[in-house]
């Protein structure tokens, strides 16, 4: 590029120059906006206040009214994590399947949570569990939220997650 400019100097003057290299940007510039799919995401919104996400988690480990009110209040919560502190990091899924809440979790799922390994546990979503430790058998000593292991949600989802165990 400098030689091109040195060349562009000499031969047609500066002002010149400095036009013909400006208008190649440009011209790759739009090749190159053209060559990448446009893409359709929305703009993301503010993040959420930490404070509610703490009081939603928290709410989902025992008390579904108040996880019913606070979703209902603002349903943007229903995957949003708290960070209890080193790499500590849970949903209100997460919360109501290591205390065995799956009148709470099945509230979450139907609202959209994300299911994940521990709540299909507690749930006693045996066909999910099986497949997922056959494919991947380290998940069964995968630590879940607070470290708390896949065995331990399955003792927390009672009777129904009986099977799970087996």
């Amino acid at each position: 590029m400098n030689s091109r400019r040195v060349f562009l100097r000499n031969v047609i003057g500066s002002a010149a120059a400095v036009a013909v290299v400006a208008a190649g940007r440009s011209l790759i510039s739009a090749q190159d906006k053209e060559a990448r799919p446009a893409t359709s995401a929305p703009p993301r919104p503010s993040p959420i206040v930490a404070a509610r996400v703490e009081e939603f988690v928290r709410a989902a480990h025992s008390d579904l009214p108040k996880t019913q009110k606070l979703l209902g209040a603002d349903p943007t919560l229903i995957n949003a994590t708290w960070d209890w502190g080193g790499g500590d990091f849970e949903t209100a899924l997460g919360g109501a399947s290591h205390m065995g809440r799956p009148d709470i979790a099945l509230f979450l799922l139907e609202h959209g949570a994300r299911l994940d390994l521990f709540a299909a546990a507690m749930l006693g979503l045996t066909p999910v569990v099986k497949h997922a430790l056959e494919k991947y058998p380290a998940f069964l000593n995968t630590p879940g939220p607070h470290g708390i292991p896949l065995l331990a949600h399955v003792k927390a989802g009672g009777e129904p997650a009986k099977e799970v165990r087996q």
